[in-house]
């Protein structure tokens, strides 16, 4: 019973720390309410989106007499705001942003109008979206999966090191090789296919995707170091655990592969 608890807690840990890192993402849809004429209109914008065709952006709008258009750039270029309208399409305004390369990103603005008056979505702050390539499900839900089961596994190694009728170092083992698998494998094959890079981390790049799971395996490299020869090194998976959760409320694909477009 005690152990079942256990893998309980160890699964709410695991579980509610993937939840939160992809949540606070900055790929996660960007959400909110605001009031037109007292009236609350609710959107949800993209901020991810594969480039096999143009971005649908739709906001269900009520009524019909307003409408509304997206004005986009290119990120971080000089170029002039480019303005398409949006048309009316299943109780709602549609309108779509036209598809970049993979790791390509635009700014945009959903603007809605009421006669001459222009209410900004999300105010003066224009939504950064960026595009990627179509990744396999072969790779993509494996990789999720195997991600899940080091980060159950750490949590589990975790609780283990805490409780001195238990044995740490099975649960850290897998942890590790879950994360080697998941993190050094798969993942690279997911950048390749969405951007194009097998690695976007240090010493190539910034991602800090790539970064906290480098960082990650690093912890567990040296907790198993430190646990071999029978040891028990409690501490040392503690502080791999430990490090492990931590590294991964680092919000998704932040500072992730970026287009830099030319002139």
């Amino acid at each position: 019973m005690r152990k079942t608890l256990l893998w309980i807690l160890a699964f709410l840990i695991a579980a509610g720390t993937m939840v939160f890192q992809r949540m606070t993402g900055p790929t996660y849809p960007k959400r909110g309410i605001t009031t037109v004429d007292g009236r609350e209109v609710a959107y949800r914008l993209p901020r991810s989106s594969e480039n096999i065709k143009d971005c649908e952006i739709s906001v269900a709008v009520p009524g019909t007499e307003m409408g509304g258009f997206i004005e986009f750039k290119r990120y971080k270029t000089d170029d002039p705001w480019s303005k398409f309208p949006m048309v009316r399409q299943d109780g709602g305004l549609v309108g779509f942003l036209p598809r970049q390369p993979r790791a390509g990103k635009l700014l945009y603005r959903v603007v809605l109008m009421e006669g001459e008056k222009e209410i900004p979505l999300t105010g003066e702050e224009p939504v950064i979206i960026r595009f990627r390539g179509a990744v396999p499900v072969w790779v993509l839900i494996p990789h999720v999966l195997i991600m899940f089961l080091a980060m159950l596994f750490g949590a589990r190694a975790g609780l283990a090191a805490l409780d001195k009728k238990d044995r740490p170092m099975p649960y850290a083992k897998w942890a590790a090789i879950f994360l080697f698998l998941s993190g050094f494998i798969l993942g690279p094959l997911m950048q390749s296919y969405g951007f194009g890079v097998f690695w976007a981390g240090v010493p190539l790049g910034h991602d800090m995707t790539d970064n906290k799971t480098l960082a990650a395996m690093i912890g567990w490299i040296i907790a198993l170091r430190a646990g071999r020869k029978g040891r028990e090194a409690r501490g040392w998976i503690l502080a791999a655990s430990i490090l492990f959760l931590a590294v991964f409320l680092i919000p998704h694909s932040l500072f992730g592969s970026e287009l830099k477009y030319k002139p």
